[in-house]
């Protein structure tokens, strides 16, 4: 067992725990809902870029190359000027929702290279240009580019042109919990000699200006290269550098004279920059703040690289530097046997490297998220009282959300909160490296501060109360399943019973507010797919009426699904539940028969004529229509199965019974199951809302490359629709849905993600899923053509597997040596110094490849870790 696994299984809290300092700081507080506080929500406009070197936060802290503890107290990040930019580089650039023609997006070159679930070790890379950074250029070039046209990146601006950029990394590492070192190596990779500052900053989050009172902590200089930082709750610790560095002092706290124009004296948040780049040097102090900067002038020989080192732990270290470069060495030695151990039977270089980097992006987006909605409802005592009219908008029907953990998060700027189906996908490839920290984030978004009362799970920040597929029964029973095999088949019944009654009550929530009519078919709402459809399914519709939808049945039915199947986990120790597990079939029968007989012609959301299943519109006058998009919400239903094995059966006598009498008194509902009367290989019987014959057909649709099929994975929509637009007409309301592969087209959900054409991981990984469990069904005799048309037969499970490795082929080098992940960007794929950097991004073009939208969104994509795991029968 490697040292880090060792590390990961001790139960050690608090103070002790090796997490209790970690990569935890975004890289953008700006422009969050949390530090909105104007009338109408316009949280992009508020708090801009501008005011952030400025303007204290008021609920957590941000910086590149974050790090802090577990409460965020303490942040520890790094600074850099080049003596050429505008302005000191504290944080990541990027475009507001506004500025950017496919809404918001970061304007960086950075990338997560390793890290251990421990915070024993991490290490990132930020490309930093010596030239001016081009802010300006990047805001005019594309708010002059519709949504028809490409984004324009920062490599676009020449800010890499002749290598004339530092190439800065920055790694972690911890001697012991909370003894912390830090290691910055900046390369010059130009032809010229170029000057560089390197400024590590420590600040004290601001606690004290939002009440009279309130504890104010101290960094104090001890005159020499150290600093002393004293907190009520944090305790005494010590920052100290090697080498020369200038230690400079200032308050986390705002600046009014720059802000708001108001007269001000003191010390300010924007000091350091005041000073380094204005040469003011009495906007800051040199004896104590609430943030000190320890200032490191440099010039850089080209082809050359520096380095600076720091220290911060507990106490003071007469010789904190001697065993520096040996603990640093010995933490990466460790992180190599950790994911030698993990990657056992991979045999591609690049494969591994890509998993690791995955791995890597997963653990540095953990971050401290600080949210206390009826305060930030209210308004702060010290502070000016908010606009009434927060108090009947945003989250306002949210006051017991309370929220202040580690969680893990899409990414550190596009989405430096979390989303709850996001994060249930995280959990996934979260489970092989920390099981524990996968089974507290699905148990966290069930607790009483986060859960509503009613039942409902929320959604994301900037409306907690919009609603995302109920995936979160079938992340519980998969980080069960995956944690148990890595256990030798103890599982955490403990987890698995907590979460499942919490589940069972967002369940009712769904049943009581998401099926309008009482029939088992839901509406759900946009349910994270965006502008899937011909409208926004959060609104309310141009025509009136509702939608019945084919993905918000399915999920419903795919819930009911996971639910059976962990009560039947339970019952196995508790027969109690074999009662609950009863019920949930009973109601995944009832789903299923409306999907299938909801009309009189028999055909519910399945469309016999065209083999698909479709959204249906409910018109106010009575009229019905079926949304012939042929999309993933009709491929969705795929993911309502299972597969119940014979010993299951024969171990829980009451349950087959009383599924023997049900089947036996609703023959109808029993029709609906694939083949109850015929066992699978091994005796096995499936549960599905798809049929033998309907599953072909929609596979048949499926695996068409003229519709879903990529040589990357499954589209969200079909390609047919490039030359055959949907077309909606009724009254005066003319819309249609044309196959977009990348960037949106259509300003429905804000235009800033797209599911009109590109490849999503989450649902290609359900999909994966749900083809191995009919497989484990039907087996090797069961085969169909893939690709359609092309002659070539295939197993169910093969299928599965090549789906799989169009996926990875984003990634992975190809034999002309490029990766589609990167485009046709010449510097990103040939120069040896971006190539083998891999973003993980939120979407992928549906025909090349091609990384579209959140470009760190290694949350959900972090599922190709698991995917690139040789699967092990």
């Amino acid at each position: 067992m490697s040292e880090e696994r060792r590390r990961l299984q001790s139960r050690s809290e608090g103070r002790l725990s090796w997490k209790h300092w970690g990569p935890y700081v975004s890289e953008r507080q700006w422009g969050t809902v949390r530090e909105d506080y104007s009338a109408h929500g316009a949280a992009w406009e508020y708090f801009p870029h501008e005011h952030a070197r400025s303007r204290a936060y008021r609920w957590g802290e941000d910086g590149i190359a974050g790090w802090c503890d577990a409460e965020q107290r303490l942040t520890l990040t790094l600074a850099l000027w080049n003596e050429r930019d505008s302005i000191l580089k504290e944080r990541l650039f990027g475009l507001t929702n506004s500025q950017g023609n496919h809404g918001e997006d970061v304007k960086e070159q950075y990338y997560y290279l390793d890290a251990t679930p421990t915070n024993s070790y991490l290490k990132m890379l930020y490309k930093y240009p010596q030239s001016a950074f081009p802010y300006e250029e990047l805001v005019t070039r594309n708010a002059a580019r519709g949504m028809d046209r490409s984004e324009y990146e920062i490599t676009d601006t020449g800010a890499f042109a002749a290598n004339a950029y530092f190439d800065v990394f920055v790694e972690y590492a911890q001697a012991a919990p909370g003894d912390i070192l830090m290691k910055v190596t900046a390369h010059n990779r130009g032809a010229a000699e170029a000057p560089l500052h390197l400024i590590p900053q420590l600040t004290m989050r601001n606690t004290w200006s939002w009440q009279a009172g309130a504890h104010k902590p101290v960094l104090r200089h001890d005159g020499l290269q150290s600093v002393q930082i004293e907190h009520e709750t944090l305790g005494a610790m010590y920052c100290q550098v090697q080498g020369e560095a200038q230690w400079l002092f200032t308050q986390n706290e705002s600046n009014p004279g720059r802000l708001w124009n108001e007269p001000a004296s003191g010390y300010f948040k924007d000091g350091f920059h005041d000073c380094i780049v204005s040469g003011q040097a009495l906007a800051v102090n040199h004896t104590g703040g609430t943030k000190a900067a320890a200032w490191h002038r440099m010039s850089v020989p080209a082809g050359e690289k520096i380095e600076i080192r720091l220290r911060l732990s507990s106490q003071p270290l007469p010789t904190a530097f001697a065993d520096f470069d040996a603990i640093m060495a010995l933490r990466i030695r460790e992180a190599d046997e950790f994911y030698a151990e993990l990657q056992e039977g991979m045999t591609d270089a690049d494969a591994r490297s890509v998993q690791r980097q995955a791995f890597a992006g997963l653990l540095w987006s953990k971050q401290y998220y600080y949210f206390d909605v009826p305060q930030w409802l209210r308004g702060d005592p010290a502070q000016p009282t908010p606009p009434p009219q927060r108090l009947q908008g945003r989250n306002s029907d949210w006051v017991h959300l309370n929220n202040a953990e580690i969680i893990s998060m899409p990414d550190k700027w596009e989405y430096p909160w979390y989303a709850s189906w996001d994060l249930a996908f995280h959990c996934i490839p979260l489970a092989l490296i920390d099981a524990e920290f996968a089974k507290h984030q699905l148990v966290l978004l069930t607790r009483e501060w986060y859960m509503h009362p009613n039942g409902q799970i929320p959604a994301y920040e900037w409306a907690f109360g919009d609603v995302n597929p109920p995936v979160h029964a079938w992340a519980a029973w998969r980080v069960y399943q995956l944690d148990r095999k890595q256990n030798q088949g103890q599982g955490d019944l403990a987890f698995l019973e907590r979460v499942f009654h919490k589940l069972m009550i967002n369940f009712t929530w769904w049943v009581n507010r998401k099926d309008a009519e009482g029939r088992n078919v839901f509406q759900g709402g946009f349910l994270g797919l965006d502008n899937i459809g011909v409208f926004d399914r959060s609104s309310q519709l141009p025509t009136g009426g509702h939608i019945d939808q084919s993905d918000g049945t399915s999920w419903m039915a795919m819930y009911a699904l996971n639910l059976m199947r962990i009560a039947l986990e339970l019952a196995h120790h508790n027969h109690v539940y074999e009662d609950i597990a009863t019920k949930f079939f009973e109601h995944f029968l009832h789903i299923a028969e409306a999907m299938s007989n909801m009309f009189n012609d028999g055909g519910g959301l399945w469309d016999d004529q065209d083999k698909f299943f479709y959204d249906v519109l409910h018109l106010p006058n009575g009229e019905t229509v079926r949304l012939r998009v042929r999309s993933m919400v009709g491929l969705i239903p795929l993911f309502a199965v299972e597969t119940l094995d014979p010993e299951l059966l024969q171990d829980l006598p009451g349950f087959r019974k009383r599924l023997e009498w049900f089947l036996s008194y609703r023959p109808d509902l029993a029709d609906l199951v694939s083949h109850w009367q015929d066992p699978g290989r091994g005796q096995r019987r499936l549960l599905s809302l798809l049929r033998g014959h309907r599953m072909k057909k929609l596979l048949q649709r499926m695996l068409d490359e003229s519709e879903f099929l990529s040589d990357y994975g499954i589209r969200a929509l079909s390609r047919a629709h490039l030359q055959q637009p949907y077309e909606f007409r009724y009254g005066d309301v003319d819309l249609s849905v044309r196959y977009a592969p990348a960037e949106s087209e259509s300003g429905i959900f804000g235009g800033n993600s797209n599911w009109r054409g590109p490849i999503w991981f989450p649902v290609n990984f359900l999909i994966i899923e749900s083809l191995q469990k009919f497989h484990h069904y039907y087996g090797d005799d069961f085969k169909v053509e893939c690709p359609t048309g092309s002659g070539n037969l295939m197993t169910i499970e093969q299928i599965a597997d090549e789906l799989s490795k169009r996926l990875a082929r984003i990634f992975l080098k190809g034999a002309d040596g490029r990766r589609p992940v990167l485009g046709h960007e010449p510097l990103l794929q040939s120069d040896p110094l971006f190539c083998d950097h891999i973003p993980f991004y939120e979407f992928f073009h549906g025909d090349n490849g091609r990384g579209v939208g959140a470009s760190h969104q290694t949350g959900w994509t972090a599922l190709i870790a698991k995917l690139l795991m040789p699967r092990r029968h």
